[in-house]
């Protein structure tokens, strides 16, 4: 559950360093945090860079400024799209949209899981492109190693991965 990372701010730093390291060759002008577990990893991202952040809400509210994004952009611009994890890649598409509809270009999505079922494969077919810092089997070959996860749990969850590839 990567909800609970904002109760372990040096996880969580930690996890930003690895985030960007990978977001560092990339090009753009703003990180695009996605709501809600993603957004204190785009923050911590953006403290420790002095990237620019700006975010999508998941509702626009009938009152105030009634934005669907908050943050200063300019159309044009290209944004580092930055979430927890991706599955199959069919969400990351309405995670994407807001930002494409508002004027800016999306290239890249940082991720800090690949569920390793199928969404790096739809993300490129349709122009995006993934970074991810961990897969799904090296974090089960991890939890293995450790003595973390037992063999018959490792074996279930490998065989789920292998039969839920997309």
């Amino acid at each position: 559950d990567l909800r609970i990372l904002v109760s372990y701010p040096e996880l969580l730093g930690k996890i930003a360093d690895e985030m960007i390291s990978l977001a560092k060759p990339l090009k753009f002008d703003r990180i695009a945090g996605i709501p809600y577990t993603a957004l204190p990893i785009a923050t911590a991202i953006s403290l420790k860079t002095g990237w620019p952040m700006l975010y999508a809400r998941k509702e626009v509210k009938d009152y105030g400024t009634q934005r669907k994004l908050e943050g200063v952009f300019k159309a044009g611009e290209t944004a580092l799209v930055v979430d927890d994890l991706i599955t199959t890649g069919e969400s990351k598409f309405e995670t994407i949209a807001p930002f494409e509809e508002a004027g800016l270009k999306v290239k890249d999505v940082v991720v800090l899981v690949n569920r390793e079922q199928g969404g790096k494969r739809l993300l490129e077919a349709k122009g995006y492109h993934l970074h991810a810092v961990l897969g799904i089997h090296e974090i089960l070959d991890i939890l293995k190693k450790e003595g973390k996860v037992e063999e018959a749990l490792y074996d279930n969850a490998m065989a789920f991965l292998e039969a839920n590839q997309v």
